[in-house]
């Protein structure tokens, strides 16, 4: 019975690890311009500044912002969650930061990530509001893309727009996304359930040589 137990448990702890057996502790994806990493504790100044002065252009776009939103004991708590779904192989939380000066931006988090028969995740990001359009995101998803599928080996990435964010879409698109259908009252946002337009990118839309079993 031990022994039987202990293969079950074994082979569970293989499947919740299986994402760290692949990725070191600290994701880095860079270029010659950008930086992705995890956030830490140190970069609370720069967060809270420019979500800050970003909020009024942000909130139409986000969950309700909590009255202690913008805290540093609520930016700890983010962190401590942020590491511990990445331990445990759920989610990947990502600053983005401009190499010259190392100045955030944004962000960009690969998020609900499914094994198993799914092999997919999903893509969520913001955007500073003095960064935006100038294409800072769309160099963000340029290092995201590749390593979601050569890194994680995921064979699907998702994304949900609401239908007036024209901007989200057109950046989705841009990169590869295609349109899949409309989800009503998708996610709760900014105190109202919101339709929803699906995207999504697979591993053989970006090679062409990769097929996958349609059956």
């Amino acid at each position: 019975m031990g022994s039987i137990l202990g293969g079950v448990l074994g082979g569970m702890q293989k499947s919740v690890f299986r994402f760290l057996s692949r990725h070191p502790d600290a994701v880095e994806l860079e270029n010659d311009q950008y930086l992705l990493r995890l956030p830490r504790y140190s970069d609370f100044n720069q967060w809270h500044r420019l979500r800050a002065e970003s909020r009024r252009f942000l909130e139409p776009w986000e969950p309700t912002w909590r009255h202690d939103e913008l805290t540093e004991g609520a930016y700890r708590a983010r962190i401590i969650r942020g590491k511990q779904e990445y331990s445990s192989g759920q989610a990947i939380p990502l600053f983005i930061f401009l190499r010259e000066n190392m100045t955030l931006v944004g962000g960009i988090t690969i998020g609900y990530i499914r094994r198993g028969a799914a092999q997919s995740c999903m893509i969520g990001y913001w955007m500073g509001e003095r960064y935006s359009g100038q294409g800072h995101m769309f160099a963000a998803l340029q290092l995201v893309i590749p390593y979601i599928f050569s890194g994680l080996e995921l064979h699907r990435i998702e994304a949900a727009c609401i239908p007036d964010n024209e901007r989200s879409m057109r950046l989705l698109e841009k990169a590869g996304f295609q349109r899949e259908g409309h989800l009503r009252g998708y996610l709760k946002i900014n105190g109202q359930w919101r339709d929803h337009v699906m995207f999504s990118r697979l591993a053989a839309d970006a090679d062409p040589n990769r097929k996958y079993d349609q059956r």
